[in-house]
C-alpha cells in the first residue's frame, strides 16, 4: 500500500510509551500499605527507592505474601520485593524493552538515568504501542473500498 507510514521499533525510544512519574516508596514501607496505594492508583507495582532503584513490589508479590499468610501490617515492602531489577534507560528502543521482558521474564520494567527511576513500562504499554503504530491509516482511501465498508 502506498501512504503508509512505516513502523519500527527500533526507533522509538521508551521514553515515548513510559509511564511518568513513577511512584516509589521507601524499603521499610508496610506491605499493607504498598497494597493501599496500587489499589488507589490503579497500578500493578511500585519501585522501592527513590534515588536509585532497590527493588520493585508488584500485585504478584503481595499475592505471595497474603498466601504465606504473612503480618501484612508489620512485613516490609523490602521483603517481599523483587530485587535486582531488570531495567531499561529512556533512550533504548521498544524493541530492546520487549527483549528485555522475554528474556527474564518480567512484566514491567523500571525506567533508569544514572540508576534513578524516572518511569516505567510494561508489557501493557508494548501492547497498545504495537496496533497504534504498526496498522497506521493510509493516507488515501483505498479505491475497493466504499465508504463506511471494513475488512
Amino acid at each position: 500500500m502506498t501512504g503508509m507510514q512505516t513502523w519500527n521499533m527500533d526507533d522509538t525510544p521508551i521514553r515515548e510509551i513510559m509511564t511518568s512519574p513513577v511512584l516509589t516508596v521507601d524499603g521499610e514501607t508496610a506491605v499493607v500499605e504498598a497494597a493501599q496505594t496500587l489499589r488507589e492508583k490503579h497500578i500493578g507495582s511500585l519501585i522501592v527507592g527513590e534515588e536509585i532503584v532497590d527493588g520493585i513490589v508488584t500485585e504478584a508479590d503481595i499475592v505471595a505474601a497474603v498466601s504465606e499468610e504473612a503480618d501484612l501490617e508489620s512485613t516490609t515492602v523490602a521483603s517481599v520485593m523483587t530485587d535486582p531489577v531488570v531495567t531499561i534507560r529512556p533512550d533504548e528502543s521498544i524493541r530492546v524493552a520487549g527483549e528485555r521482558m522475554g528474556h527474564n521474564a518480567v512484566k514491567k520494567l523500571p525506567v533508569t538515568e544514572d540508576g534513578a527511576p524516572v518511569g516505567m513500562v510494561t508489557t501493557t504499554d508494548l501492547a497498545h504501542f504495537v496496533p497504534r503504530n504498526r496498522l497506521q491509516m493510509a493516507s488515501q482511501p483505498e479505491p475497493d473500498v466504499r465508504e463506511g465498508e471494513y475488512e
